[in-house]
């Protein structure tokens, strides 16, 4: 006597038919932000302190959202996450963004900490110890 059993599971089979032609794809669209990642980080060496704060407080938004691109294409494509349902990725993502907004978070309190210690709350100014500017060498061969 064969019994049956009905899972309840709703699975689906990733689909395999594209061979290798996706993976290039995706080597080729990784390797094209990494080339624009290292060149922005090259420009801004290159013209290390002769750019503004907003064009280098741009250049880095830039690289950091192209990087969260690539971690994007590596998470979904080869980690196969990308063929999964909904909720398993929900299951994924939404501790991920909780986890990030802990550390901006804490990072933020703890320069706000910083800025503000030993200074009664910040209702005086910092104590800044003043330091005597060292003697050139002309100065001390007279």
């Amino acid at each position: 006597m064969s019994q049956h059993y009905e899972n309840p599971e709703i699975t689906f089979q990733p689909d395999h038919s594209g061979g290798t032609s996706r993976i290039w794809k995706i080597f080729w669209v990784l390797s094209a932000l990494t080339i624009i990642e290292l060149a922005l980080g090259y420009f801004l060496y290159l013209k290390h302190g002769h750019l503004g704060y907003t064009t280098v407080l741009t250049t880095k938004c830039v690289i950091a959202i192209l990087t969260i691109a690539k971690a994007y294409y590596i998470v979904s494509v080869f980690m196969h996450l990308g063929d999964e349902v909904r909720n398993l990725i929900m299951t994924i993502v939404v501790p991920l963004v909780l986890f990030v907004w802990f550390i901006i978070a804490f990072l933020s309190d703890g320069n706000s900490w910083k800025n503000l210690r030993n200074t009664d709350g910040g209702s005086r100014p910092n104590k800044m110890e003043q330091v005597e500017k060292a003697p050139t060498e002309n100065e001390t061969h007279h």
